[in-house]
């Protein structure tokens, strides 16, 4: 659910995953609106002879968009922006492959058992869709977490790849589907160019999607090269993989048969088990459950299912084994749980 203004739209906490937060947490839903005088605090501060950094150009070109707390769309379709006064509470969610940049605050993502933190001056790449963890580490009024997203198109991937003059070397069979490194200084200066067309919106469909191509070649040609190069191409581990994800993201509420699944991507029960668990850090039967789990919070929450229906819904034959495991992975039974996510949005 979306609202729209000045020809940006302010993305709502059911909508967006890319740099989502928690469903209901506090603080006001505003549209993104458009004030070239707000600029972030510190930036204030800069002497006016000082030229800015392009973490700092960046950095206010997100502050003057995003004007509020939030998620936000912007005017080109695959830029999303993110702001944050204080630090966030832990937010499952479903993450779809995206090119992620923090210019102010930190940030934490867990995948299965493994906890990745990034902050300025490095970017995040997620090449599969993934269930994932995410909070805001780092932020304050004075010093607002800032980040932007480019949502990862698979044609836009491999139509950069076929005009590569070398290709990535092959990415080892352990390379998981998540990456934090530091960004170089040619992504962090086509994002910035990215940006900027934000200022010239008749300049968008013509150039943004090239920025955007360059800005996938910065990724194949660094270091997680290798990974989207396997999961984009066909025959390879990686791929099989992604299709195997594809299936269970679109049948999560079937029961799970291992072989049946191996069958359909071409591969053995152990090569997929394998497999799976290097690239997502879960087995597909964790995977599956997430899935569900986090379908079901949202139909209770903003679809306002009650329990029973609710894990019915996603798969569950058994309520007292949906009560269980929400409550292994949410820390809260479903009742609690989302009773504690819908009070300060009823307190607003």
């Amino acid at each position: 659910m979306t609202k729209r203004s000045l020809g940006v739209i302010a993305i709502l906490q059911d909508s967006c995953t890319i740099l989502q937060i928690a469903f209901g947490s506090a603080g006001p839903r505003r549209r993104i609106g458009y004030d070239p005088h707000v600029i972030i605090v510190h930036l204030c501060r800069l002497p006016l002879t000082r030229l800015l950094t392009p973490h700092q150009e960046i950095a206010s070109i997100i502050a003057r968009f995003a004007t509020g707390e939030g998620e936000y769309l912007t005017a080109i379709d695959s830029l999303f922006f993110a702001r944050r006064s204080s630090a966030t509470q832990p937010h499952h969610t479903a993450q779809w492959p995206c090119f992620a940049l923090i210019v102010q605050g930190a940030k934490s993502l867990e995948v299965g058992s493994d906890v990745y933190r990034y902050g300025v001056g490095d970017y995040l790449v997620v090449s599969l869709d993934l269930p994932v963890v995410s909070r805001v580490t780092q932020a304050s009024p004075e010093a607002p977490y800032l980040g932007l997203g480019v949502k990862i198109d698979a044609q836009q991937l491999k139509d950069v790849m076929g005009r590569l003059v070398t290709r990535p070397a092959a990415a080892p069979n352990e390379m998981r589907g998540v990456a934090v490194n530091t960004a170089p200084p040619e992504l962090v200066d086509a994002a910035l160019r990215l940006l900027r067309l934000l200022d010239r919106p008749e300049d968008i469909p013509a150039m943004a999607p090239l920025i955007e191509q360059e800005i996938l070649y910065r990724l194949l040609t660094g270091p997680f090269g290798p990974r989207l190069l396997q999961i984009a191409m066909t025959e390879t581990p990686g791929n099989k993989v992604a299709q195997a994800i594809a299936w269970l993201r679109e049948n999560f509420a079937r029961p799970l048969r291992i072989e049946e699944l191996a069958e359909r991507v071409g591969m053995s029960d152990s090569s997929l088990h394998h497999h799976f668990k290097a690239v997502t850090a879960m087995t597909p039967m964790q995977y599956q459950k997430q899935l569900r789990l986090h379908e079901a919070r949202r139909l209770m929450l903003m679809e306002r299912m009650d329990v029973g229906t609710a894990g019915y819904s996603v798969g569950y034959q058994s309520p007292s084994q949906f009560s269980r495991e929400y409550s292994r992975l949410y820390g809260l039974s479903p009742l609690k749980d989302v009773g504690a996510m819908r009070a300060p949005t009823a307190a607003e």
